[in-house]
């Protein structure tokens, strides 16, 4: 772990995250040229690129947090930057204010990947209750997880090319058809400045993981406050400033593409922190706060698949009554872990 004063900490922390801010701006812009240009769509690109790449933050923030034994910072920041994401789909949807965002950015691959969030979110929880066993040190619900995920990956790109279900086209919904390309780059070149992005927002994330722990520590906040309030808040910036950039681009299923599909990924984060917990299974050593935000995740995305599916065209101050529900839960759920 680095070694530096709690002041210092701070200014890492704040550095840190105005960088993931600006590197994620350009991210959305370049996943929607990819998307296009390898007709992926934008629901799986904003599942698979955006969401893998905007979760390299918690990813480096969770696995540097088990590597040196802070479990319950390596799960908050997981589970609870879950939350703030799914909150920020809400806030995304104030910025569009044709309609309400889930009603015009419909897709079943949406769908599909917000059905198998619950189902990875649920194998954590359910993990806590099973005999405390590993494989070479890592517990069977991780290999669970990783199969599942590709799995259902699977499925959405199945869904996307040949849907059983097909939304309702109404004049409000926007449909992913792929834009005149019109940007002179190669495809090699959109692809080496998406792994440089990447890169950088990795490296941000490791400094705001190694500074996270020292605010930890040494304000004696606790680790899953700081989990949940400080690492997985700044950690999920990608997803808050692509997703706003993507809708505003018009990019609308791209943009809940990729919220969803970068919580599919925060999950992940406790498989990935269970490889490198060696102590033993990670979902045994985690604390009450951090199956709260596992049970507070559930419930959003629930929330969040009944709007998908009712597709309101506008609710409460011209948002979905899903991303009001969504603003209140979160805000309850985080009153009640301050208090």
């Amino acid at each position: 772990m680095w070694e530096f004063s709690v002041t210092t900490a701070y200014v890492v922390f704040a550095a840190s995250a105005t960088v993931i801010a600006l590197a994620g701006t350009l991210l959305s812009r370049v996943a929607d040229r990819l998307a296009d240009r390898t007709r992926l769509g934008e629901a799986i690109a904003g599942a698979v690129l955006l969401g893998a790449t905007t979760s390299i933050p918690g990813t480096v923030t969770s696995v540097a947090a088990a590597a040196n034994g802070n479990v319950d910072l390596a799960a908050s920041n997981a589970l609870g930057g879950i939350a703030a994401q799914t909150a920020f789909l809400a806030i995304a949807d104030m910025a569009y204010r044709r309609a309400n965002l889930e009603h015009a950015a419909a897709s079943v691959a949406n769908l599909t990947q917000a059905t198998l969030l619950i189902l990875l979110l649920a194998v954590p929880v359910v993990a806590i209750y099973t005999p405390d066993v590993t494989v070479l040190g890592i517990h069977p619900a991780t290999f669970v997880l990783l199969f599942s995920y590709v799995a259902g990956l699977k499925m959405a790109g199945r869904d996307r090319d040949n849907p059983m279900w097909k939304p309702i086209m109404t004049a409000k919904t926007r449909e992913d058809v792929p834009e005149d390309e019109r940007d002179p780059r190669a495809l090699w070149q959109l692809v080496a400045l998406f792994l440089g992005l990447a890169a950088v927002i990795g490296a941000a994330g490791l400094a705001i993981a190694q500074s996270g722990i020292v605010i930890a520590e040494e304000t004696g906040l606790g680790e899953t406050i700081v989990g949940t309030l400080f690492t997985a808040v700044a950690t999920s910036l990608p997803e808050l400033v692509t997703t706003i950039a993507a809708v505003r681009a018009g990019a609308l299923q791209l943009a809940v593409g990729g919220i969803i599909g970068g919580n599919v990924f925060d999950v992940l984060f406790l498989a990935a922190a269970d490889v490198a917990y060696r102590d033993g299974s990670i979902y045994h050593a985690i604390d009450g706060g951090s199956v709260f935000w596992a049970l507070v995740g559930l419930i959003m995305t629930g929330v969040l698949l009944l709007g998908l599916i009712r597709r309101e065209e506008h609710g409460v101050a011209n948002i979905g009554f899903e991303s009001a529900l969504l603003l209140a839960i979160y805000a309850t759920a985080v009153a009640i872990m301050v208090l």
